[in-house]
């Protein structure tokens, strides 16, 4: 049974810059951030987002983000859980991004990677 056809979902939008976030319909239509009044990014389903004093965390969001990554847990429609990694904090990006040069994977490749070392 498809989840997401049957109800309309609201997803996740961010703005990295003020740290905040909302959930909004998810209607293709550009979501100004309250604060900054800028276009907030799409993050997803499944994000949570991290408390407003943690720099960390919303540098290893920023880094999601940028990547081209959203935070799902579901498959596009809903039927099946596939829950996907994603870094919650700076130094497991910087782990990503370091093995991501040595070994010639794309960075959005590598930041998805549950376990970097294992993934050949």
């Amino acid at each position: 049974m498809c989840r997401y056809a049957e109800t309309p979902y609201k997803v996740h939008y961010v703005c990295v810059p003020c740290r905040s976030s909302s959930k909004q319909p998810w209607d293709g239509v550009a979501h100004p951030c309250t604060r900054c009044r800028a276009p907030m990014v799409l993050a997803g389903h499944d994000f949570a987002a991290p408390r407003r004093r943690d720099a960390s965390g919303w540098t290893a969001v920023a880094a999601v983000l940028a990547a081209g990554l959203r935070y799902e847990g579901f498959e596009v429609c809903g039927c099946g859980r596939e829950p996907k990694f994603r870094p919650r904090s700076s130094a497991q990006v910087r782990q990503r991004r370091r093995l991501a040069v040595r070994r010639g994977i794309p960075i959005a490749d590598m930041l998805a990677t549950r376990d970097p070392y294992g993934a050949s």
